[in-house]
């Protein structure tokens, strides 16, 4: 990071009732850059989306930290300041678009409804604005789609209407859940490349959030890898996955599929249970490369002065070739 962070992130932990999901999370991101939060489902990637949000819902709270936009502090904001600044300063793109649009009305009236929330436009001038927005974002005949209600449309398009309503009032910062998992193959390379181009356009910044670790590499400028919780690796893009440093991440990396596979690697034993945490590494029971000192909280090792990952091998593992299998240090 080299230039004045739009979203800072520090020591976030976030909390339901005695249980923490989110422990000590920290990074930066500047405009115009895409920061790729990577990892298994349930391990806390959408938590901390919703945390920046300000959507947890109770018993969920911020037990501890800091989330800052452009300098101004986030948590324990009151919730009526909150709404002005989702959608103008920040904006969500979720999951499922059919289950986040609302299906009693049409997709013009709901992207209308930002504009007039945000910038006080009027209904005419709104409905306008919102046609045009259809047309930004590929959506064919928008004059038409824009009187069409969610359920007389398509899945991709329906992503898109819902990326058209994130980008309405030019956010600073997106946070982009989980945008292709409902799509084909080829509509996810699309959405993708959809967010790209709006993101170079608008300068915005985005927070990627996938359990697909191919997906993230092919858009982020940095990657993020998520595990119980916490950042287990942090770097440029090209750093995480061409000398990736922590034995989660290799893992990730091998559990892509390949030419020529007869079936699929996959990760040892299952995510950990928050409330059942291991006092030490919490991946430690599914690595291969567990030894006594994983019992204590492993420090953050840094590999370079922009990657770094929490693990007592990490050297080790950063040293090995792209595709090397790290049984070969397991067996060390």
């Amino acid at each position: 990071m080299t230039g004045m962070a739009l979203l800072e992130v520090r020591d976030l932990h976030v909390a339901f009732g005695d249980v923490e999901i989110i422990r000590g999370v920290d990074f930066d991101l500047e405009a115009g850059q895409t920061l790729g939060v990577v990892g298994e489902s349930g391990c806390g990637k959408s938590m901390t989306g919703f945390a920046i949000m300000g959507m947890l819902q109770h018993p969920g709270r911020v037990s501890k930290g800091s989330i800052k936009l452009n300098g101004q502090e986030l948590v324990g904001l009151p919730e009526k300041k909150y709404r002005e600044f989702r959608g103008s300063e920040i904006a969500l793109v979720m999951q499922d678009p059919f289950t986040s649009l609302n299906p009693m009305m049409r997709v013009g009236d709901q992207i209308a409804e930002a504009f007039r929330l945000h910038t006080g436009m009027s209904k005419a001038e709104a409905w306008t604005a919102s046609v045009d927005m259809l047309d930004k974002v590929g959506v064919p005949t928008p004059e038409v789609s824009a009187k069409k209600f969610p359920h007389q449309m398509s899945g991709g398009q329906r992503q898109r209407v819902v990326i058209a309503m994130a980008f309405a009032c030019k956010p600073k910062v997106l946070i982009a859940d989980e945008p292709t998992t409902a799509l084909d193959v080829t509509l996810q390379a699309q959405i993708l490349r959809l967010l790209r181009e709006l993101q170079e356009k608008e300068g915005t910044a985005v927070v990627l959030i996938s359990h697909d670790i191919g997906a993230i590499a092919a858009v982020s400028h940095r990657i993020a890898v998520f595990y119980a919780g916490q950042i287990v690796e942090v770097g440029p893009s090209e750093q995480v996955l061409r000398k990736a440093a922590h034995p989660y991440t290799r893992s990730l990396l091998s559990a892509l599929p390949r030419a020529g596979q007869d079936k699929l690697e996959s990760i040892g034993g299952a995510p950990p249970d928050f409330a059942k945490l291991p006092s030490g590494c919490a991946f430690a029971p599914r690595c291969a490369l567990k030894q006594a000192a994983c019992d204590s909280l492993p420090p953050v090792v840094p590999l370079t002065a922009v990657h770094s990952a929490r693990c007592v091998r990490a050297v080790e593992v950063e040293a090995l070739e792209i595709g090397q299998s790290i049984s070969a240090l397991a067996e060390a």
